[in-house]
């Protein structure tokens, strides 16, 4: 599909949680006058939890599938310039099984990003999760937000991040974000990735 279509797969220690997901680019953005002014992305995840939860004898996952969750996102992107894109996304995140018996499994949202590169190989950027449903669940979750900081060396991408949420996968910080950054919530993270 003239790379359009991706796949992938993940492992995070946090609830050893297992995911695959793919997205497909559904329109790219124009550089010349006349295409599209942004660029369309369908973003579709599913994840399994693989820690073990009992309450004495019982395992509160009786079902493979209770450990499933699943998040989807259409993310909506332009390049402003050389030096400043953004992307709006909104989401949805459905868990089969959720913790108690009020919590709801539907969750929706809309999630902001933007990169402001100031020089040739370093950039800012910041991440913001908003959720329309509040009460989705009896415990007190709060929006994901992110700020980092990544630089470009050769063929090396290095990125830090601060950001109330713990957890790496979709379905764990847009919707199970447990810590509040205003509070001193706050996590480090570091990324390494190769080109």
């Amino acid at each position: 599909y003239d790379g359009r279509l991706m796949f992938g797969i993940g492992r995070s220690n946090q609830e050893k949680m297992v995911d695959a997901y793919a997205k497909f680019r559904l329109v790219r953005q124009s550089i010349s006058g006349g295409g599209s002014p942004v660029a369309v992305t369908l973003f579709s995840g599913i994840y399994r939890t693989g820690l073990k939860r009992y309450v004495g004898s019982l395992d509160l996952f009786p079902h493979s599938s209770d450990r499933l969750s699943y998040v989807h996102q259409i993310i909506i992107g332009r390049k402003f310039s050389p030096s400043i894109s953004a992307q709006v996304a909104p989401f949805f995140v459905h868990y089969n099984l959720v913790e108690t018996m009020s919590d709801k499994n539907d969750m929706y949202g809309v999630a902001g990003a933007a990169r402001f590169k100031f020089t040739k190989r370093s950039a800012f950027t910041i991440e913001y999760a908003y959720r329309l449903v509040d009460d989705y669940s009896v415990t007190k979750y709060y929006n994901s937000f992110g700020v980092g900081y990544e630089l470009e060396t050769g063929g090396h991408v290095f990125q830090v991040h601060l950001t109330n949420s713990y957890d790496l996968a979709d379905n764990q910080f847009l919707a199970h974000t447990t810590d509040k950054f205003s509070d001193g919530g706050i996590h480090l993270g570091f990324n390494i990735s190769r080109v």
